[in-house]
């Protein structure tokens, strides 16, 4: 008899998977422009000063959508310092994190590299030191015609068409303390309402990401959501949430089901969303825009932002080195963004180069995949279409953390030419059966990889991706991994604290 047993159809349908969802991030902070996307001088810069290595890298991990230029730098920055003559421009005192920000790359720099590797900017505006013109003024600049101050501006700076960027945050975790600017629920709800309402005259076409708490442990969460809503429902399209995890003390259990957590966080916000919705008997559904997540050791690894010395020269700064059981875990979190597509369309892995990122760089040497990039860039390839509503029947196990949480998660997703990506985790420290039913309809899995934990201490450099990736990644013989299959149904083996996906058709018999 199986562990576990999961349904799927086709007709059985969530949502379309929106390509946003495998967005990620790039801040100034550490190296993850200086050294990490921009290296003039490095044998691999194109003349622009952009490494061309690292952004091969970025187009493997399948990523079609980058957050700019914060996270918490952008509540103390001012975009008009960083565009321009780079000879003219002054270098800046970063408060967030407490370094000394060159200004080589900015708005212009940034937009034409996501141009020229096809990816899609998310931008965020201060909304911590500054405000609503300041907005208007960066969005005018980024998207407006001929023939108005701040895009004359640009066209003068040598970009005479606009960028047309489409999707804005208001700010960044303004209801931190320890945000530039931190504000209270009501002061931000107003500011976030006039800075879009002026965004919003400026380009009606754009899509503004609210801030929401900045994780479901904060003191005013579900409070947070209900107040800004109250003032932004009718002008924003997403609320945004930012969650990390990490391993506390050895608690694997509880790490392998942080994406329980995950689950729960999302249809809390959802539900207070809805209720704003609600109270206003508004047929709206205001979606999610998940644009910080990722397994970082933030508790045990990283000072804090105040502990930081004032730095130069894109200091090295919270580079965790991931393992196998990270991998599986960001694995497992993608499990749960597929299976709410419905209402989380837009995601932002966070970090893309050198913090707490899938992909690592040496100043003038190579750059390296860490092991969280192997099932991103899979599920980025393979998730397409419509995410499926697919039904687990998997025994449950206690977590310290988490309470209960299922043993098994699954998600698919079929595209419209019949392509499934089917995404499993095992949780459990034993080899699991799966018995996944899909009667009506003819399944064939044509290729597979997977993903298991280690228990090798994290140690820096390419030597050490290499061999956990030797040791953790691999493909999967599909008719090694499938034991069985009778009418209806096919029977899977699942590696003991793995993350396993797989290809192939899935269409109605």
């Amino acid at each position: 008899m199986a562990d576990a047993r999961i349904t799927l159809h086709p007709d059985f349908r969530r949502g379309t998977v929106d390509r946003r969802l495998f967005g990620s991030f790039v801040e100034h902070l550490g190296r993850a422009v200086y050294t990490g996307i921009y290296e003039p001088g490095h044998p691999q810069a194109d003349e622009h000063g952009f490494r061309r290595d690292v952004a091969d890298l970025v187009g493997e991990l399948g990523v079609p959508m980058v957050r700019y230029p914060g996270g918490n730098f952008v509540s103390n920055y001012v975009w008009e310092d960083a565009v321009g003559p780079v000879e003219e421009r002054k270098p800046f005192l970063d408060l967030a994190w407490r370094t000394v920000e060159p200004n080589l790359v900015g708005t212009d720099e940034f937009l034409q590299w996501a141009e020229r590797e096809g990816i899609e900017p998310m931008m965020a505006v201060n909304l911590g030191t500054r405000g609503v013109a300041e907005a208007a003024a960066l969005l005018e600049y980024c998207n407006g015609g001929a023939g108005t101050r701040w895009a004359d501006l640009r066209i003068a700076n040598g970009r005479a068409e606009p960028y047309g960027v489409k999707l804005w945050c208001l700010g960044n975790e303004m209801d931190g303390p320890w945000q530039i600017g931190h504000k209270d629920a009501h002061e931000y709800g107003k500011l976030a309402a006039e800075a879009g309402k002026a965004m919003k005259l400026v380009d009606p076409s754009i899509e503004l990401v609210v801030c929401g708490s900045s994780s479901m442990q904060m003191p005013t969460f579900g409070e947070w959501e209900r107040t800004v809503l109250s003032y932004t429902y009718d002008l924003v399209d997403h609320v945004s949430m930012h969650a990390y995890y990490e391993e506390h003390d050895g608690d694997r259990g509880s790490f392998l089901a942080s994406g329980t957590a995950m689950d729960r966080f999302i249809d809390r916000v959802v539900a207070s969303a809805d209720a704003v919705g609600a109270e206003r008997r508004s047929d709206k559904k205001i979606t999610i825009s998940f644009d910080e997540w990722n397994v970082w050791y933030l508790e045990t690894r990283f000072p804090g932002e105040s502990n930081l010395p004032i730095q130069r020269d894109a200091p090295r700064i919270i580079e965790d080195v991931y393992s196998g059981l990270d991998a599986v875990v960001v694995g497992d979190l993608l499990v749960t963004l597929l299976n709410h597509a419905d209402r989380v369309p837009v995601a932002a892995l966070a970090q893309l180069v050198n913090v707490i990122a899938p992909i690592m760089t040496e100043p003038g040497g190579e750059a390296w995949r860490q092991p969280t990039f192997h099932p991103f860039a899979t599920t980025s390839r393979l998730a397409r279409g419509t995410a499926l509503d697919v039904r687990v029947d998997a025994p449950s196990y206690t977590t310290s953390r988490h309470g209960d949480a299922p043993t098994v998660t699954a998600a698919a997703t079929v595209a419209d030419d019949g392509s499934l990506g089917l995404f499993l985790t095992n949780r459990t420290d034993r080899t699991v059966e799966v018995d996944l039913a899909h009667v009506g309809a003819a399944l064939t899995l044509t290729e597979g990889h997977r993903m298991v934990a280690d228990h090798e201490p994290a140690e820096h450099g390419p030597e050490h991706a290499a061999k956990v990736a030797q040791a953790c990644w691999s493909t999967l013989d599909v008719d090694d991994a499938v034991i069985g299959s009778a009418a209806g149904t096919t029977t899977l083996r699942l590696a003991p604290e793995s993350w396993t996906a797989f290809a192939g058709t899935f269409a109605r018999s």
